[in-house]
């Protein structure tokens, strides 16, 4: 792929030019001064200094000094986040301010469902993520933005494909169902993920945990809430800031098979130990050690080097005592290791969003009632396109097939046999230099050249377009008062549009895609839309002193619908991409030729909520919290659920004998207890119904006609789950809360899961969906974090852990068990299970003990169990101590869930220097690494199958080479187990803020350069090609396409 880095450098240049000429002029005086901390004395960096009633303001710098050109008689305006604002007179030439913490800073303000509270008041388990950790992080997505930054929240990335999903899971699986968390965005819950926002907009995001911080969000809040709140513009003038990254990924790690030599010598042993001739000859064996046979490196021939990643963001802020804005415009794109360079796996997403309040009047000098409106928006919209290849699946991926292919095959064919083959295949895959792909032999079924793979005229494309936004207004009714109506709005527009042309790569012709009456186009279109309508009224008020109340209530409506379109035609009249149109197919709509679909649903929630906040001298806390849901879709029985929740809280440190007996450094002490009901209602619409199946054709004589029947039977009694939680926590703060402790217990029970209800196979129906089954999740988590300075060096330490233990109870059918995941061509059965009493899902298998080493070994193990093996066979663990090896046998060998999750952050700042380091990582979790197909006997092997047995006493592991014996030594075992504890370097960065005095020469306010490495190591002892395997994958590693490790250039400009 070329490539032209010019141009990013031009990028990159160009906005210096275009604003270096920015000054301004017309100011009739200058004033001076600096910034400090009135209770440390330090000074303070970006403090903002604007003129009243304007526009005209600055910042300060590293040295918390400004210089502002005001007219005489002006007002100077110091703000800064959880400072008292102060307004000081522009007289003289020097004005020094010193700003004092607000209250609310020094107990730190966290959002919260519907509003905001005081830290030192909150009751509930909530977690936060600050835009100073995101913009460290730099994540493609803002899922991995909450990765190991907080307890109680797991994120796995599906895999390193670009524009690949992530899983949060907040304190468990909680379900056999969806156990996704609701996201609310601005106040607008977002269906269908966010994989839409730009991580460069987000001021913050908190992490609903317990039943009672997220029982304002009733029955859809059963698996935590995420609330992510974007930025917005603050008093002072315009600020125009680009932040621009551009990196280079490659693998960071290999895969270790054998090599020719290796090869040849395993597959004759091989067919040594299946009684057949050997396959290479010694010659063969000494050319390839002479390197005179090819000896192809297929993952060096897959992988992308280099593979080009870049962000680019471009915002405008600002505002003024009545008005605030934040514009942005991003852009991301980024190009897979894997197929990026053949336009196989590449990624783009393209977004902009719009942030605005006005202050429509403000009365409140010379009234009490009515006094103050506030308008606002926020709305954003993107767009995403993506190309994908195949990954972690057995069956013919590229990764799978660079792993599986034998070293001895060339990636390309001579050109003389390339000219043999075209004739008999004139559709065999080309490189675009005219060379033409070696075709896997057909032994290798559904194995192909990976090259090929990436090469071949097979692609889908995937796009979106969503808009979301938010509409308000704000009413001060009374003093303490207030009224807040919105409306918000959730607009998506997905599709895949796809082409498979004829090509040739293997022999296997069970498998051929040559036939042109198998050529096909694709398209599919889906569009959802979600309307939200919100009144709140919200009440603060203090009855002498020391009682403080707010009492929120409000009332919530919504609707979501969704359309669906698709068709495809078969034997396309061009091969040419650029005609990717059904219309340009000829195929015979009456055989099949030619089809179409469609689908439609909607569903509708109504809610009213109250909450009520009550603190006595912010020493004894209280919440009470009341959600009803009705949702349509339950049934008739159960439209509507109520879910309560309570927590209380006790500042100790606030109790007046402690002041006299609390040392100096002991700052704060907080006990929390909380019990909350939340709910659970991912499932489809009308699910409790019998809906109808179209496609019931019947024939009557010749003539077919059109069917339709029941699909599934109803149920009028569905309802939502529940999740019943208590959650226990404690806060210290030490040092003025310079080193933090949190420690919270959790236990939670889903019950009523929504699944479907096993009926007899007569009926003749789909099953009903049903509330049954229960399961339990309970855990520790530890955050702890510390902040301090040594000289002129300014640093943090926060570190985080979480345990968690989790029990499916019930699963609700009548053996107490489900199990799936096998596969059937390898001979490895359903491996994947959840039972009664046991983690859910684990993994389930025979143990083994070790390998026969002799005959006679061997024949003690046949005569006692009625087996068949041999020498260097696998000896397996009679674990119910009977006379055979069966089923019964079976148990668990491991678990995809970690005990342990944990984060590390690392920071300091230096002279204008600044230095960034996480790590993040798991344990207590095994990975089944099912990527060696036991069904293939000539596939090439990982390497440590060079330690097999190969007679008595040479391995106790791993079992003799042989394809097709009796004793199934690869059946479903602790032999694919593997240890997938990892702790990964996730992000380090190092940057420099070019000083103040040098920057506004140019009239650049700030500029800070920086280079970052993300993935820079990680230690594991798992060998595969990475340890972090997506939820959605359970853990089993089938050729997972591995993370990136990124090095990173980027710059931030602000003018």
């Amino acid at each position: 792929m070329k490539r032209e880095p010019i141009f990013w450098k031009i990028l990159f240049i160009l906005p210096l030019f275009l604003f270096s000429s920015l000054a301004v002029f017309g100011q009739t005086s200058e004033i001076k001064g600096t910034v400090t901390d009135a209770a440390t004395g330090e000074t303070l960096i970006g403090v903002s200094v604007s003129e009243k009633g304007t526009t005209n303001g600055t910042m300060t710098d590293l040295d918390g000094q400004y210089s502002i050109k005001v007219p005489s008689g002006a007002t100077l305006i110091f703000t800064y986040v959880g400072y008292v604002t102060q307004e000081r007179p522009a007289t003289g030439g020097t004005i020094n301010v010193a700003l004092s913490l607000t209250q609310q800073m020094l107990d730190e303000v966290v959002v919260i469902g519907y509003g905001v509270q005081k830290k030192s008041v909150v009751t509930a388990a909530i977690s936060s993520v600050k835009s100073s950790d995101i913009e460290k992080l730099t994540p493609s997505r803002i899922e991995n933005v909450l990765k190991g930054q907080v307890s109680g929240v797991q994120v796995t990335q599906g895999s390193g494909q670009p524009g690949s999903g992530s899983t949060v899971r907040i304190r468990g699986i909680g379900t056999t169902g969806n156990s996704d968390p609701l996201y609310i965005v601005d106040g607008m819950a977002v269906d269908g993920g966010i994989t839409n926002l730009n991580p460069s907009d987000i001021a913050s995001v908190e992490i609903l945990k317990d039943g009672a911080s997220a029982a304002v969000y009733g029955s859809r809040a059963a698996n935590g809430v995420v609330l992510i709140t974007t930025k917005t513009g603050v008093a002072g003038k315009p600020k125009i800031s680009y932040d621009m990254s551009y990196g280079f990924q490659n693998p960071w790690k290999k895969k270790a098979v054998l090599n020719s030599e290796q090869y040849m010598v395993l597959v004759n042993e091989l067919y040594l130990n299946n009684g057949e001739a050997l396959l290479y000859s010694s010659k063969d064996i000494a050319d390839a050690r002479a390197g005179l046979t090819p000896n192809t490196d297929w993952q060096e021939e897959v992988f992308n080097k280099d593979a080009p990643v870049q962000n680019h963001q471009i915002s405008i802020s600002g505002g003024n005592d009545k008005i605030s804005y934040y514009l942005s415009f991003g852009y991301f794109d980024q190009e897979g290791i894997i197929g990026g360079n053949y336009n196989a796996s590449n990624y783009k997403r393209w977004s902009v969003r719009s942030n605005n309040t006005y202050e429509v009047y403000n009365a409140e000098k010379e009234r009490s009632f009515l006094n103050k409106l506030k308008i606002g928006s926020n709305v954003t919209y993107s767009r995403g396109k993506k190309i994908g290849i195949g990954t972690n699946d057995v069956f013919g991926t590229v990764l799978g097939s660079a792993t599986t292919l034998p070293p001895n095959l060339s990636v390309y064919l001579s050109e003389d046999d390339g000219k043999a083959l075209l004739e008999k295949h004139p559709y065999a895959v080309k490189a675009k230099d005219g060379r033409v792909l070696n075709p896997a032999p057909a032994y290798f079924q559904e194995i192909r050249n990976p090259i090929g793979l990436m090469l071949r005229p097979d692609k889908s494309f995937d796009n979106e377009d969503k808009f979301i936004g938010t509409f308000w207004g704000e009413l001060n009714l009374y003093k303490g008062l207030t009224f807040k109506s919105s409306y918000g709005f959730d607009l998506a527009f997905w599709g895949n549009d796809g082409y498979r042309f004829p090509y040739y790569l293997s022999d296997n012709s069970a498998a051929s895609n040559e036939d042109p009456a198998k050529s096909e186009v694709w398209s599919s279109m889906n569009r959802g839309a979600t309307w939200q309508i919100e009144n709140t009224l919200n009440y603060n008020f203090k009855i002498g002193e020391d009682h403080s109340f707010t009492i929120l209530a409000g009332q919530s409506a919504r609707e979501y619908s969704v359309r669906a379109v698709s068709g495809s035609g078969y034997e396309h009249i061009s091969y040419d991409p650029s005609m990717m149109v059904i219309d340009a197919t000829r195929g015979d709509a009456t055989k099949g030729g030619r089809r179409s679909g469609g689908s439609a649903s909607s569903t509708t929630l109504a809610s009213y909520f109250g909450r009520l906040d009550y603190n006595f001298a912010e020493r004894y806390m209280l919440q009470a919290t009341v959600r009803r849901d009705g949702s349509d879709k339950f049934g008739s029985n159960n439209k509507w659920g109520t879910f309560p929740s309570f927590s209380v809280g006790w500042n100790v440190l606030n109790e007046p004998f402690m002041k006299d007996i609390t040392p100096e450094w002991f700052h704060n002490m907080k006990l929390r207890g909380s019990w909350g009901v939340n709910g659970n209602q991912r499932i489809d619409a009308y699910a409790y119904m019998s809906l109808m199946d179209g496609g019931q054709n019947y024939y009557f004589g010749e003539n077919m006609y059109y069917g339709i029947s029941s699909g599934r039977l109803p149920n009028p009694d569905l309802k939502w789950e529940e999740s019943k939680q208590t959650d226990i926590g404690l806060d210290l703060g030490f040092l003025r809360n310079s080193l933090t402790l949190t420690v919270d217990y959790y236990k939670k029970r889903t019950v009523g899961m929504l699944r479907e209800k096993p009926t007899p196979s007569y009926v003749g129906l789909r099953a009903p969906l049903a509330n049954s089954g229960t399961m339990d999740n309970s855990g520790w988590e530890f955050d702890v974090s510390y902040r301090g300075e040594i000289q002129d060096v300014n640093f943090g330490v926060k570190a985080n852990a979480s345990y968690m233990k989790n029990t499916l109870v019930d699963y609700g059918n009548a053996s107490g068990e489900n199990s799936w995941g096998g596969v059937g061509a390898a001979g490895v059965e359903n491996f994947i299970y959840q039972k009664n009493g046991m983690p859910s899902p684990y993994f389930y298998g025979y143990r083994t003990d070790g390998i026969l080493q002799t005959q006679e070994e061997a024949d003690e193990y046949n005569f006692k169990y009625g087996e068949n093996a041999k020498p260097g066979d696998v000896r397996f663990k009679n674990l119910n101590g009977d006379d055979k090896i069966d089923d019964e046998d079976r148990d668990m060998i491991g678990k995809p869930n970690p005990d342990w999750t944990f984060g590390l952050t690392l920071n300091a700042e230096w002279k204008g220097f600044d230095f960034y380091a996480f790590f993040q990582g798991v344990t207590g979790n095994k990975i089944f690494d099912i990527s060696k197909r036991s069904d293939i006997p000539r596939q090439n092997l990982p390497s440590w199958m060079l330690d097999r047995w190969t007679g008595p006493g040479t391995s106790n592991k791993i079992p003799r080479l042989v394809a097709g014996e009796d004793n199934r030594n690869w059946r479903a075992s602790d032999l694919y187990i593997k240890n997938g504890a990892y702790c990964r370097l996730k992000n380090i960065q190092l940057g420099y803020t070019i000083p103040a005095a040098i920057t506004r020469k140019a009239s650049i306010d700030r500029l800070r350069i920086y280079v970052a490495a993300e993935n820079l190591l990680t230690f594991t002892k798992y060998d595969g090609f990475d340890p972090e395997i997506g939820d959605g994958d359970m853990g089993v590693d089938k050729g997972i396409y591995p993370q990136a490790r990124t090095i990173t250039l980027g710059a931030s400009i602000s003018f």
